[in-house]
């Protein structure tokens, strides 16, 4: 049996990697700050890759794919984004090694060097951007929903498994509109469907609002996020969707002809999530024992493990499991029977609470004589007794049960966890604590690097439903229209 995992009072951080390693979700590769996403891990981002892609196919969107490498000259014809993004860009010079003068090895070749200096996309706009040239042309063109699932390689130094590495995988979102109105509502929309994604799929309670001028994305004239509260605290950055008005257009000039028989310059909205939901899952719901997953993402929502002394015994108790995991499977349950014979039970029952799985049942010779079979459910760690009679019906129900205690509890984490605060020394306290704060700001960027620089705290949105409340701001005194929402994050 392998040791405990480390306790999450005690080290967060090493508990983190611990279970991400443990469960068997991921390890860091060979190159520097990348990751190798194992079988159970993939399998977990499948789900959640499947789910988003119905949401978005249920609002018009449909898939495409556009080329790895960014042309350097096309991200630099929108000056802002080229300069957000220019210190994360992994570059390709040259196009071929050649084996080295002194025999071992290879060089890169100096005559094969590149024309143009290609970008290993950071994100998408400029090559979509371009491409969209000679797909708009009219007002029927529009609007154009385009969606695509990629990798993305943003050179990090400091880089942790799933929640930021130089490579890692995501959904972007495109799209073109032929007024301001419509962008600005599909930018609203997109945000929408990720909070409800992350909360009725992923059940973590989510705050929607939009980020202040230093914390939007490079080139955006509105950005729009939904962050999340971790376990210990901490914020973290679920997805984000950026309204960015005629940017990319006039920097690509995709015109089209209004129903006013006018040129105009497109409206643009992106919107993405990544790899970085992995972290959130995580960090949101495990416990010290391992990962702790809401049934709908789960990879494997119930295992049965039969209970057994002899070849005779095992054969009696699947004869009577099979049909039990035929039922579970036609109701869309999916269901693992380890009748496995190289792990002791004890030791299956610890590898399935590390891994997170929903429901556990667990079946022997006395168990049959009673017409019944153990239950224990992975979120509480409690066990029971439960009939074989009307047993599919009762795991059905207790999936559901299972998905909203997950959320609800993380809920109450979060108020729990919430502090409203009005004087800057309180709020110097409070954030050393963790948490979030809902604090007065003036709007300014200077205050807000001031506070940020004075005690690690970023403004993580202003709340879409915070309420007109006038006061002062926490740093400066000056007057303030709203509350915000400060944290230390990820």
């Amino acid at each position: 049996m392998s040791k405990a995992l480390p306790k999450r009072s005690e080290n967060y951080s090493e508990w983190y990697n611990e279970i991400v390693k443990r469960a068997d979700l991921a390890e860091n590769s060979a190159v520097r700050g990348c990751m190798v996403i194992k079988p159970y891990g993939y399998a977990i981002w499948e789900k959640m890759q499947r789910a988003l892609d119905d949401m978005f196919k249920a609002t018009g969107h449909v898939n495409a794919y556009f080329p790895l490498f960014v042309p350097k000259s096309f991200l630099e014809k929108e000056e802002e984004h080229a300069a957000g993004f220019a210190k994360e860009c992994a570059v390709v010079t040259h196009y071929r090694l050649k084996g080295n003068p002194d025999g071992k090895g290879l060089v890169v070749d100096p005559n094969a060097k590149l024309e143009e200096e290609l970008i290993i996309r950071p994100t998408s706009e400029a090559v979509i951007w371009n491409t969209y040239k000679g797909w708009i042309q009219s007002w029927r063109d529009l609007p154009l929903l385009i969606n695509q699932w990629a990798n993305v390689v943003r050179w990090e130094m400091r880089t942790r498994i799933f929640l930021r590495t130089a490579e890692f995988l995501w959904q972007e979102g495109h799209t073109a509109h032929a007024t301001e109105a419509e962008a600005v509502e599909e930018t609203e929309k997109m945000l929408g469907v990720y909070a409800d994604f992350v909360e009725n799929w992923m059940a973590v309670p989510v705050i929607q609002g939009v980020k202040t001028p230093n914390e939007r994305f490079a080139g955006a004239e509105d950005t729009y996020c939904i962050e999340g509260m971790m376990q210990d605290g901490k914020a973290l950055q679920c997805g984000t969707s950026h309204f960015l008005g005629q940017n990319f257009a006039k920097s690509f000039d995709v015109q089209f002809v209004n129903k006013e028989n006018q040129l105009e310059y497109a409206w643009a909205t992106s919107w993405g999530v990544s790899t970085r939901l992995m972290g959130a899952l995580i960090m949101a719901h495990s416990d010290d024992q391992g990962l702790v997953l809401p049934p709908k993402l789960a990879p494997i929502q119930v295992v049965i493990i039969p209970i057994y002394r002899s070849p005779e015994d095992l054969a009696t108790i699947s004869e009577k499991v099979e049909p039990i995991v035929a039922e579970l499977k036609a109701v869309g349950i999916s269901v693992k029977y380890d009748d496995s014979d190289n792990q002791r039970s004890g030791w299956k029952f610890a590898e399935y609470e590390l891994k997170g799985v929903p429901v556990r049942m667990a079946i022997g010779m006395r168990d049959l004589e009673n017409g019944t079979v153990e239950v224990a459910r992975r979120d509480t760690l409690e066990k029971s007794s439960v009939s074989i009679q009307g047993i599919v019906d009762h795991v059905k129900g207790l999936l559901d049960e299972i998905q909203v205690n997950i959320y609800q509890k993380a809920l109450k984490f979060r108020e729990e966890n919430t502090y409203r605060v009005d004087d800057w020394d309180g709020f110097k306290d409070q954030i050393e604590k963790g948490g979030f704060i809902s604090a007065h700001w003036d709007g300014t960027s200077e205050t807000e690097e001031a506070i940020k620089n004075e005690t690690k705290a970023t403004i993580r949105c202003i709340p879409l439903d915070a309420d007109k409340e006038t006061g002062k701001c926490v740093y400066s005194g000056n007057e303030s229209s709203k509350r915000v929402i400060f944290a230390r994050a990820y």
